[in-house]
């Protein structure tokens, strides 16, 4: 992946992530909820319902994703974000659709509900927080010892 589309992934996460703030989710990016893949949003609502935002800045880009239906296991909803010029056509229609810029969004589309069960879903929150704390630990105290890794 190029480094144009990196950036202009994370700019359409960010967009993503400050709407679904305005709905009270809290939101992680590049959350790991399995060895070996990477999410590019996890959000929690206030219910406790988790949803997982693929954010793809081009067609090339979700061409190249192979690993998105991995996480399907770790959310109650699925969603692609994508910018407004993105053939959504190429798109799983049954997945959830998110239209994002770099300053905010709009959600076209709920994908279908998959509830998690209680087992999983406290997993999943326990370690959304544990990314959350550790990263805000790095944040305040750069010099942290690299032993305290973050997934």
């Amino acid at each position: 992946m190029s480094e144009k589309n990196i950036k202009m992934g994370q700019l359409i996460a960010r967009g993503v992530c400050r709407h679904l703030k305005q709905y009270n989710f809290s939101c992680l990016e590049e959350f790991v909820p399995i060895k070996g893949s990477r999410v590019d949003i996890i959000a929690i609502g206030p219910g406790s319902e988790i949803w997982i935002i693929e954010c793809k800045s081009s067609p090339a880009d979700y061409n190249q994703d192979q690993k998105w239906e991995k996480y399907l296991p770790f959310c109650d909803r699925y969603f692609w974000a994508v910018p407004q010029n993105f053939p959504t056509n190429i798109l799983p229609a049954d997945d959830g659709l998110i239209i994002a810029d770099t300053y905010d969004a709009e959600i076209i589309r709920y994908g279908p509900e998959r509830k998690l069960n209680p087992q999983k879903r406290k997993k999943i929150i326990t370690k959304f927080a544990q990314n959350a704390s550790d990263r805000l630990r790095l944040f305040l105290d750069p010099r942290v010892s690299k032993k305290y890794s973050i997934d």
